[in-house]
């Protein structure tokens, strides 16, 4: 797949009631995009999760990429980097005009419905009339339902793993939780950066971002699979420490690839996702959705139980509900690719 840059030198209101004063949004799409074969393939786009990228090809690359199901020999496929994340698109990463500095702390908070008004500005510029498959997981599910609602003749089937129509609680429980480890790091507050190369770097919050991803992990994950794979290997052990290494690790991970004040962004975007709002509650949005749709649970998903996706099917018209079983809780939307690719292929 290639990457791109779309840049939309127009005034991009946000449904906050704040804007910006343009925008520029990274994609990936199949090389061939543009060329005359190109134009018979059926379309695949891809909405991604949290702390993902643009290029399914290096985060679901199981499913995308060249021999696999999702092959964009095959199929048209694209995935949008999403508004806020530091990825390629505009972010608190990105030089306010006003003050000549990145917006940090200062960026506005964005909405899932923000978001799909980004996704439908590229797909009229890509000239893509409708999608064959839109499909994604967990946050991508958040953007995929929306988009069905926002533009229900542009949707034909639509594909939501792991998710909900609106944020719960327990959702917003965890992402408090996080935000107040990224304020707990003092460094944070402190705005703190320098340019290399006219790349911004950021160097506050990276140990309030470490705590945070440990905390998001104890949600992705489940009791069985750590037990599983974290278990201490010998009987007489005094001090477990297996568990801890690999959430310190895990942290380190997050830290190395991705920015603090972006994933602040990421947690207040998620707790814009309602569904329902300014169209009658959840119950009346599902059932305003025409697209061809099929939930997908996974029966070890503590943070998005199969209660959320069967709800769903059960008050969307012709919807269709599928279960995946996983060791691995929410992750498994991202693991278990040999059971989503025979869903998958009930559709493409």
């Amino acid at each position: 797949m290639e990457k791109r840059i779309f840049k939309y030198n127009k005034e991009f209101k946000l449904e906050s009631g704040a804007s910006l004063p343009q925008l520029k949004i990274c994609y990936h799409i199949s090389r061939e995009y543009g060329s005359e074969q190109e134009k018979n393939k059926r379309v695949v786009w891809i909405t991604h999760a949290l702390t993902a990228n643009s290029n399914p090809c290096e985060w679901w690359d199981t499913l995308v990429g060249e021999g696999k199901f999702l092959d964009p020999r095959k199929y048209t496929i694209v995935c949008a980097n999403i508004l806020g994340s530091c990825y390629g698109t505009t972010s608190p990463l990105s030089i306010d005009p006003d003050s000549g500095k990145p917006y940090m702390l200062s960026f506005p908070k964005t909405t899932v419905r923000d978001i799909v008004k980004c996704h439908e500005i590229l797909r009229q510029e890509l000239g893509i009339e409708s999608i064959d498959m839109l499909v994604g997981g967990s946050v991508g599910g958040f953007q995929a339902i929306e988009w069905s609602l926002m533009n229900k003749e542009a949707i034909k089937n639509l594909v939501m793993i792991a998710s909900n129509a609106r944020v719960t609680p327990w959702g917003t429980a965890f992402n408090e939780s996080q935000r107040m480890a990224l304020y707990a790091d003092s460094s944070f507050e402190a705005q703190e950066y320098s340019v290399n190369d006219g790349k911004v770097i950021t160097h506050g919050g990276k140990r309030g971002l470490a705590a945070a991803r440990s905390l998001a992990l104890i949600s992705y994950r489940s009791y069985k699979g750590y037990n599983a794979t974290q278990s201490e290997t010998g009987d007489d052990t005094v001090w477990a420490e297996k568990a801890a290494s690999y959430q310190r690790y895990q942290g380190k991970k997050l830290v190395d690839r991705f920015d603090a004040y972006s994933y602040l962004s990421m947690l207040d975007l998620t707790d814009s996702h309602n569904i329902g709002c300014n169209r009658g509650g959840v119950e009346s949005a599902l059932k305003q959705i025409v697209s061809r749709t099929i939930c997908i649970g996974i029966d070890s998903d503590n943070l998005f139980p199969t209660s959320e996706q069967k709800y769903m099917a059960e008050h969307i018209a012709g919807a269709e509900y599928r279960e995946i079983t996983s060791l691995f809780g929410h992750d498994g939307f991202l693991l278990e690719w040999e059971q989503i690719t025979e869903i998958f292929k009930e559709i493409l």
